[in-house]
């Protein structure tokens, strides 16, 4: 009877052991990793199956026993997941608990336009596209916001997704983020602007964006293009006008184009155009709102990113001479 004990306790100090041990080792596959997919709905006994189905030499009966055992089991979350070498079923436990995904990523460039943001969505991996088949319009209608266009209303950064996510979502996330971070620049603009609301302070820091090829001069564009607003003088802005020929612009903008009338051209309409023409990021947001105070009326490009700034005319033909026409 004693040697019955002793064998029976030594078979559980050994149980215990292995309990201890085993779910400590890293699992063996083939491979840098493996992806996971966990649907919603599946049990845990299914969970540890399919990891062993993916390709991770493990037996999923001491898995599910692990699973089960820890209490965590039924805290197990869908989702899409990567088992990375040297991963332990204790580690991977905890990593379908806390629900920690693999992600992809997706990069909206400040200054891209609608076109440019639908291009790369549709070109995004494992980015579920719901949006493919659908207009502006119904678009805009699905994120809740009926009859707004779409251009510019979506923030420039970087959103991370799981596998399999909707395009939908990563659109939703990218308009709150404009709304909310419009919402901040427009409580800090400056007293006295000639603009109305939000829409307009994002209007003009779309073509803020589109003008400035030195960021140390986004603020004395936009105060230039105040100063023109408060006196009523036409924009003039050739972003504006090349957004309104479209996919007719062959990159070369011909005087022809600037005299062609379009609800974009603000050389032959006055005041902001209906709608931002890209993407502006938070630089040219405030720069919009918080303008340089200055007297100039006038800008042209040195050739080297930055501008020359005139308060006349005369100055700023002078400038159009040196840098432009070589004189």
């Amino acid at each position: 009877m004693r040697r019955i004990l002793i064998a029976g306790g030594l078979i559980l100090a050994l149980l215990a052991a292995l309990a201890y041990w085993w779910p400590r080792q890293p699992m063996a596959f083939d491979g840098e990793s493996i992806e996971l997919a966990i649907e919603p709905g599946t049990p845990p006994k299914a969970v540890a199956q399919a990891v062993a189905d993916a390709g991770v030499r493990v037996n999923p009966t001491l898995l599910y026993a692990l699973f089960r055992f820890s209490g965590d089991a039924r805290q197990i979350r869908a989702g899409n997941y990567e088992i990375e070498r040297g991963l332990t079923p204790q580690r991977l436990l905890l990593k379908l608990v806390r629900g920690e995904e693999s992600l992809q990523s997706l990069t909206l460039v400040e200054g891209w336009n609608w076109r440019q943001v639908r291009e790369a969505l549709a070109r995004a991996g494992n980015l579920r596209g719901d949006s493919r088949e659908l207009t502006d319009a119904q678009i805009m209608e699905r994120l809740g916001q009926p009859g707004v266009p779409p251009e510019g209303r979506f923030f420039p950064d970087t959103y991370t997704y799981s596998r399999g996510s909707s395009d939908l979502k990563v659109l939703q996330r990218a308009l709150h983020a404009m709304d909310r971070k419009l919402a901040a620049a427009w409580q800090q603009r400056a007293p006295d602007l000639p603009l109305k609301t939000p829409t307009d302070a994002l209007i003009l820091a779309s073509i803020v964006e589109k003008e400035t090829g030195k960021s140390s001069d986004r603020a004395q564009i936009a105060g230039v293009f105040i100063n023109r607003l408060r006196i009523g003088m036409l924009l003039q802005t050739d972003p504006t006008v090349i957004y309104g020929l479209g996919e007719a612009f062959d990159g070369n903008l011909r005087r022809r184009d600037l005299l062609a009338d379009t609800p974009w051209n603000t050389y032959t309409r006055a005041g902001l155009p209906p709608t931002p023409i890209a993407m502006p990021g938070k630089a040219a947001l405030m720069a919009a709102v918080q303008p340089a105070p200055t007297r100039a009326l006038y800008f042209v490009a040195r050739g080297d990113g930055s501008s020359v700034f005139s308060a006349t005319l005369d100055e700023h033909n002078r400038a159009v001479n040196r840098y432009q026409r070589g004189q």
